[in-house]
């Protein structure tokens, strides 16, 4: 049985430590800080850190990686098109690899970056996705590198997972991003309840991950461009038929860069 836990980093990254209890290895994912890490391993010298995993280049993803790589040994698995410091494992599009025991398949998901890539265990009894800086609870990431249309087409992937899929995205932006959610559909009462539960446990400094893709699906307004009333609100924000679906998401984008 895999335990994950959340290490924060910086102001509001989480680093996903993943820990098999019967063998006492471990995994993180995107520890852009190595100091949360090594204070958790020193805390549990029975523990060996074996594997890293990263999803897109920015440096609060990848900059303990060197040091924890020096350290530990842990092998380091990243996107194929993309600058990642000590690789070893260069991965591409569906691409397949074992972690704890835990059998991942590779997505790429353009949009954040152009070579951004998530892990997705596709698990029946309970599926587990590592999304990045791509799809947040109830939002999704800047478009730095890539276009509107990658970027809706990475989260259309992403939303098309089951159900129950666990979302563990790399920041804690939920509050923030619901507030957006309200703004965009202020009718939908999975939002604003959302939105009051969120607002509860931040003001308790309670983590608000992970979430699912259920509940996504629901409350996310990047993921629900399709929607009419999704669609109203962004054509009475540019003044305009955005006509197709992506076309919806690059106004709420737009939109929610400046909120």
């Amino acid at each position: 049985m895999i335990q994950i836990d959340a290490l924060p980093a910086f102001n509001d990254n989480y680093i996903w430590l993943l820990q098999d209890n019967a063998s006492k290895r471990c995994a993180v994912v995107d520890p852009g800080d190595a100091a949360p890490v090594q204070a958790w391993l020193q805390r549990n010298p029975e523990w060996q850190l074996s594997d890293i995993l990263i999803t897109h280049h920015h440096a609060d993803h990848t900059g303990g990686v060197e040091q924890l790589k020096r350290q530990t040994g842990a092998t380091v698995y990243g996107p194929a098109n993309e600058k990642i410091p000590a690789r070893d494992v260069a991965l591409s599009d569906n691409d397949h690899l074992t972690v704890l025991g835990l059998a991942f398949v590779v997505h790429a998901v353009p949009g954040h970056t152009l070579g951004h890539i998530a892990f997705y265990h596709d698990d029946p009894r309970q599926p587990l996705l590592f999304s990045g800086d791509t799809l947040f609870a109830a939002g999704c990431g800047r478009l730095f590198e890539g276009t509107p249309e990658q970027m809706h087409h990475s989260l259309g992937r992403l939303g098309a997972l089951p159900d129950s899929t666990l979302v563990y995205c790399a920041h804690e932006y939920t509050l923030s991003n619901l507030r957006f959610a309200v703004a965009v559909e202020p009718e939908n009462p999975d939002v604003t309840g959302r939105f009051e539960e969120v607002t509860r446990l931040r003001e308790q400094n309670r983590i608000t991950l992970p979430s699912n893709l259920a509940l996504e699906r629901r409350t996310n307004p990047f993921l629900r461009v399709s929607i009419d009333a999704v669609k109203q609100k962004a054509d009475e924000r540019t003044g305009t038929d955005n006509a197709s679906p992506a076309a919806v998401f690059a106004a709420l984008r737009a939109w929610k860069d400046k909120f």
